[in-house]
């Protein structure tokens, strides 16, 4: 039950911040779609593995990966799939407490959660990276492709 909540949640949450990036209309639903299946997935990813960091490079890819499928077939940028999609990744949680602590001066629980989200946002950040790093490598390999058979061709 807790599981299908956050799922839930995480596609209105989504969707609202879908609505507040102005994604267009014919967009929204699948870039919130987006949001609810990188949830599931890091969900999915951290009962697996455990620990902050693979969890969240798994999920990062998966919300970039998303993104360029998704801009592709709705021929849009895959920025307004990405940002949406991204957004239940967000380590609202532990950066809240990161300042919270800093504010009252408890510098040995700030620097826990400070270290909580910096391993959070690497491990997104990753995630998207590699996927970014596939999809022009396949970009650039398809394009030399490409030119070889037109040269064959001529």
């Amino acid at each position: 039950m807790d599981v299908t909540i956050q799922i839930v949640a995480a596609f209105v949450g989504s969707l609202g911040y879908g609505i507040i990036f102005n994604v267009r209309r014919g967009h929204l639903i699948p870039a919130a779609f987006g949001g609810m299946l990188t949830w599931a997935v890091y969900l999915i990813s951290a009962a697996v593995t455990g620990g902050i960091i693979a969890p969240s490079v798994i999920g990062g890819a998966f919300a970039a990966m998303y993104a360029e499928i998704l801009a592709r077939i709705r021929k849009a940028p895959a920025n307004q799939f990405l940002v949406v999609s991204l957004m239940p990744l967000v380590p609202g949680r532990a950066l809240y407490y990161t300042m919270s602590c800093v504010v009252q001066r408890d510098w040995l629980e700030s620097r826990y959660y400070g270290t909580q989200t910096l391993q959070y946002a690497l491990g997104i950040a990753a995630g998207m990276c590699l996927v970014w790093a596939f999809w022009d490598m396949a970009r650039k390999i398809a394009e030399k492709k490409r030119q070889l058979q037109s040269e064959k061709g001529c």
